[in-house]
């Protein structure tokens, strides 16, 4: 009930996804209300989401990607079920084989929907910015990925941006208005 509304920003959001757009990336420092906002937002967008919250501890590939798996999972019952088997064998195929099998399965979704990978900065392993940027590159049609962070992440995206694939908030975009600011301090 002490939130802010900020309909302009989730408009952005909503023209990104829109728009076609693989990502929305939202990078701001602590404090801007990015969570928040993204939370809001894809409780009103109309469609379903998957939300993965990163730690400082998700710089293991095999974990990451079962963490992925288990949040798809609350879009599509059973996705990535055999990936997930693999990856508890000895040797887990963590490949880019491994995760075109997964993209092949959310390719046959028939809904629309969204990912979300919040406080993507704590996530420091290169091998994790290689799996997000190998899913940005191949993202199945039924798939929007948001990308909450404080620091921009080693994706591709420069790249993105010129192609068009790319919807940004930056902290210029999430400070408040004089109308917000008046809204949250009463």
């Amino acid at each position: 009930p002490n939130t802010v509304s900020r309909p302009r920003l989730s408009e952005r959001l909503s023209v990104g996804l829109a728009t076609g757009c693989k990502l929305t990336l939202i990078s701001a420092p602590a404090g801007f209300g990015k969570t928040t906002l993204v939370s809001e937002w894809v409780g009103r967008c109309g469609r379903p989401a998957a939300w993965l919250s990163l730690d400082a501890g998700d710089k293991d590939q095999v974990h990451f990607i079962a963490y992925l798996i288990t949040a798809l999972q609350m879009i599509q019952a059973g996705i990535g079920e055999g990936l997930l088997a693999a990856l508890q064998s000895p040797q887990s195929p963590a490949s880019e084989a491994s995760l075109t099998s997964l993209l092949n399965e959310i390719s046959a979704i028939s809904n629309h929907f969204i990912l979300v990978l919040d406080d993507y900065h704590l996530v420091e392993a290169q091998p994790i910015d290689h799996i997000v940027a190998f899913l940005i590159e191949h993202l199945p049609l039924p798939m929007h990925l948001v990308i909450a962070t404080r620091e921009d992440p080693s994706l591709p995206i420069p790249r993105l941006r010129v192609r068009g694939q790319l919807n940004e908030l930056r902290a210029a975009d999430l400070r408040f208005t004089a109308s917000e600011a008046v809204e949250f301090l009463n």
